[in-house]
């Protein structure tokens, strides 16, 4: 990519977005080495995790403490916060401050959520470790930014700082932006699940609450099969080069929600959860809920004075 630079900054371009598809895949060896479950040995684990974190700019045990989280709280409505996409309940939008309400969407908005967030995700906020972090994770973010700083300081001596930001800033775009939207899909559809602690049970979140994203051949291996989100789901110590035989290997898994490239598309448009009717809905849910209210007060007998 950098000689290319020399030629022409449109024949980089290509390269560092091949270059981005490659970083997806390093990242689902990175998430099936926090499970222990690409290799057999822990050990394989733990160093092959490292490098494929330090390549994808993630801490390894600090990355695999909060996603061990999200996995025992999926589709839970009172343990949101932790490994997923921030969403609200309808009713906790419409009690929201109009502050909230303005951070809420933003933060849901399309460019931020794909764009501007998972670079921030990924360059800025997995520098530093979470509060209640403990001593091995805060060590992981520590021992990852000195490589990080090592790497980064090499690559910029050798190619000139302005080209490695270039090329790395470009890969890691596609790269982040493409890791989000496959988490988005596989937890946003409709009929996904969600229920309070009381009511939540692992197995149905698994099932119900992972879609099968269905993806060409070519998409399949560069996302590491993770589009059969519903197995990794339901045995996460399954390494991703078993989860199409485990998702063939019964008939009943081919009850779950199945999206397509075309389909998944549909999952922009939801932003809320809504309690009552059990299902995703979007802003046209909420603006006929407030029309609704509005014409209740206006319609309501005025007290006698």
């Amino acid at each position: 990519m950098y000689w290319t630079l020399e030629v022409s900054l449109w024949l980089t371009l290509p390269l560092a977005v091949l270059s981005g598809a490659l970083l997806v895949r390093i990242f689902i060896i990175f998430h099936d080495c926090t499970h222990g479950s690409y290799f057999r040995s822990r050990r394989a684990n733990d160093i092959v995790g490292f490098i494929a974190g330090a390549l994808t700019f993630s801490p390894y045990q600090h990355w695999r403490w909060e996603h061990a989280i999200h996995h025992g709280s999926s589709g839970n409505l009172d343990r949101r916060g932790t490994g997923d996409v921030w969403t609200m309940t309808v009713q906790e939008y419409l009690s929201a401050s109009r502050q909230r309400r303005l951070q809420y969407r933003l933060t849901r908005n399309p460019l931020v959520l794909f764009v501007l967030a998972p670079l921030f995700v990924f360059v800025i906020k997995q520098r530093f470790a979470s509060a209640n972090a403990q001593r091995r994770q805060r060590h992981s973010v520590w021992w990852l930014n000195v490589t990080l700083l090592i790497s980064t300081t090499l690559l910029s001596s050798l190619f000139g700082l302005a080209s490695y930001l270039l090329i790395q800033s470009i890969a890691m775009a596609v790269a982040g932006t493409t890791g989000l939207w496959l988490f988005y899909v596989q937890h946003q559809f409709q009929g996904v699940y969600w229920e309070r602690n009381d009511k939540w049970d692992y197995t149905a979140a698994a099932l119900r609450g992972s879609s099968y994203y269905k993806l060409p051949k070519v998409l399949q291996w560069i996302s590491g099969n993770i589009g059969f989100h519903h197995i990794h789901h339901l045995s996460p110590r399954i390494p991703n080069y078993n989860l199409q035989k485990c998702h063939d290997s019964d008939t009943r898994f081919a009850e779950v929600t199945s999206l397509s490239l075309l389909s998944s598309l549909q999952s922009l448009k939801f932003r809320f959860w809504d309690e009552q009717a059990r299902q995703l809905v979007g802003y046209a849910h909420i603006r006929k809920l407030e029309a609704g209210r509005r014409a209740d007060r206006r319609s309501a007998p005025r007290p006698v004075t």
